[in-house]
């Protein structure tokens, strides 16, 4: 192919010119960014711990101040049931607990607020509430709580993304969704404390809250005469969130900050705290905050400026590998309101499967997680992150560069540049256009970008900015759910959870699948994966490598970055764990030992 007006830009190019054009006053020279990515790259994220160290008295009382770092104002959806980001849930973690404990595979163990006991003979799912589990405000969470949260989950006002086919499961939802009947019969309150659940099939990720073991609750009294249309924009939403967790929101400016104080009816040990402070703090001055030691713990820190911040004085730095990836995905259809499912559209511009694996081997993952996340980021292979063990699928190549197999794929497929201006036509001699949507925020957002439309471009493709810029985190997730006809292609993220199973993004009744995809295999291998037969370990094992395998032909979406972690965390600060497995909710030990950092 003949090279693009714009050439090739490199990826230690686009480092330095990233470093150069957004520097700030937390950030660093294009020089000195250059030169510590180098000693940086390689960093093993298991040598970092998970838990703080600090030996010292704990204090009674002091402010725990938390920043969340985005480059956006968070929505305020404080409530599981209706939260759509990250951003939220991070804001929820102190106050709203989640109903079950987890081990190291992720697996639902007794214990916490709630037991959990599957009947895989007979279909059922039986939840027991602690006899002393009480909402912030004092109220019992009763088995009512549970099926409440089920039923506005499940009502055909509810507008969130959470209601797909693992709901259908349930006894009783269909009919309940369609407004045919007024409960979901499947669900009984066995008493105050007690609730079974009946399924028409049982699957192998309830045992990790998956396949509609719903983990939370719903305080019924907050929202009753609210309709389930208004609860998103409700006072038990917005404003006066209530939960179980040891701490209760108690002061909201939205989009900016969030103050909570101790939840005086915790079922555990009363808090240390006398108030916790988590603010939104841009990403281009979260360095600065932290050289001047504003905060005590950080969520959301960046990893692409890690050099920077790593030997921080005043702070301890925790890693853990994320339940997530980032993806390339491809714009293949529309979301279908009156059926909850996807419409796969075969005539869709990148339906050409061809033209999306070339688009993957024009990528260098490798260098990508070296160069802009110092190590901290991999090539990802599979659409299951090895953070999940034998269920990752090793042996999966996935998409790594290769620039003759990408060029070779295109030519095969018909993409010929026809008229020699440098980019190719259509396998029918048109125009063709790639729009490609991408999200701002932090030092490397536009550099990598940049990389991906040179790349792309250096194969013969033209590809184009969708708005002629990067987009904002809420207008880009906007624009996917509302199929936005200007993205063809678009980088995402996407957190898997405690469950695994692929089908609650990339099964056709998911909202989450922003791609539209849907075929026949899909749907079945994604069934043999949820199926009975999957409680055998082995069963389950291959069912999974089967539908890696299969994603990775089809391409619907390309897989890029498996992700690590980074918590810096003040040397003050006390009895604070960031493992999955812990037994208990951190945030109701968390203390400080020290008035000030």
């Amino acid at each position: 192919m003949k090279k693009t007006k714009f050439g090739m830009i490199t990826l230690l190019a686009a480092l330095v010119l990233g470093a150069c054009g957004q520097s700030n006053g937390g950030g660093t020279g294009s020089t000195d960014t250059q030169e510590s990515s180098t000693e940086a790259a390689g960093f093993d994220i298991n040598d970092l711990q998970l838990a703080v160290e600090n030996n010292d008295e704990v204090i009674d009382g002091g402010v725990l101040d938390v920043a969340v770092v985005t480059d956006t104002q968070f929505q305020g959806l404080f409530q599981w049931e209706f939260y759509q980001d990250a951003y939220d849930r991070d804001f929820m973690l102190p106050s709203h607990e989640y109903l079950f404990l987890q081990d190291e595979d992720f697996r639902i163990v007794n214990g916490g607020p709630a037991d959990l006991e599957l009947d895989v003979d007979n279909n059922k799912a039986t939840i027991t509430l602690r006899e002393d589990l009480k909402w912030s405000d004092g109220v019992d969470v009763t088995a009512e709580d549970v099926i409440f949260s089920y039923e506005v989950i499940g009502h055909q006002d509810y507008d969130g993304v959470r209601y797909n086919n693992d709901f259908t499961n349930i006894v009783g939802m269909e009919e309940y969704h369609s407004g045919e009947a007024d409960t979901i019969s499947g669900i009984t309150a066995v008493s105050d404390k007690v609730v079974e659940i009946e399924f028409k099939e049982m699957h192998p990720g309830m045992q990790q809250s998956g396949g509609a073991i719903w983990h939370s609750a719903l305080a019924k009294h907050a929202f009753e005469g609210i309709e389930v249309a208004d609860m998103p924009s409700s006072d038990p939403v917005r404003t006066n969130p209530i939960g179980f967790g040891p701490y209760k929101m108690s002061n909201i400016v939205p989009g900016e900050t969030v103050e909570y104080v101790p939840n005086e009816h915790y079922y555990g040990d009363t808090p240390n705290l006398e108030k916790i402070v988590m603010r939104n703090v841009p990403s281009a001055s979260i360095n600065e905050a932290l050289n001047a030691k504003q905060y005590d713990l950080v969520l959301k820190m960046p990893t692409d400026t890690f050099d920077t911040y790593q030997n921080m004085d005043g702070y301890q730095m925790l890693g853990r590998p994320e339940q997530s990836y980032t993806y390339l995905g491809f714009n293949l259809g529309s979301w279908n309101d009156e059926t909850n499912s996807v419409d796969f559209d075969p005539n869709a511009k990148m339906a050409n499967k061809a033209l999306r694996q070339a688009m993957g081997y024009a990528i260098d993952n490798d260098a990508i997680g070296e160069r802009f996340y110092h190590g901290l980021r991999s090539n990802a292979s599979t659409l299951i992150p090895p953070v999940y063990g034998t269920l990752h699928n090793s042996d999966a190549e996935g998409y790594h560069l290769d620039m003759e197999k990408a060029n070779q794929l295109l030519d095969d497929a018909g993409f010929i540049d026809v008229d020699g201006d440098g980019f190719r036509e259509d396998p029918d001699g048109n125009k063709l256009t790639i729009n490609f949507a991408s999200m701002s925020g932090g030092e490397v957002a536009q550099p990598l970008a940049d990389y991906y439309v040179q790349q792309w471009q250096e194969i013969g493709l033209d590809v184009q900015y969708s708005t002629g810029r990067l987009i904002d985190f809420q207008a880009f997730y906007d624009k996917l759910k509302n199929d936005d006809p200007d993205i063809d292609v678009f980088q995402a993220a996407w957190s898997t959870g405690s469950d695994p199973s692929p089908t609650s993004l990339w099964g056709p009744n998911s909202a989450f699948n922003y791609t539209r995809f849907e075929s026949e295999e899909n749907t079945e291998l994604l069934a043999a994966i949820d199926s009975i037969d999957s409680f055998d370990e082995a069963t389950r094992k291959a069912a999974f490598d089967a539908w890696q395998e299969y994603a990775i032909e089809e391409a619907f979406a390309i897989p890029t970055l498996y992700r690590n972690q980074i918590l810096p965390i003040s040397d003050r600060v006390a009895n604070f764990t960031w493992a999955f497995d812990a037994d208990h909710n951190p945030w109701a030990t968390i203390g400080v030992t020290s008035e000030s950092r």
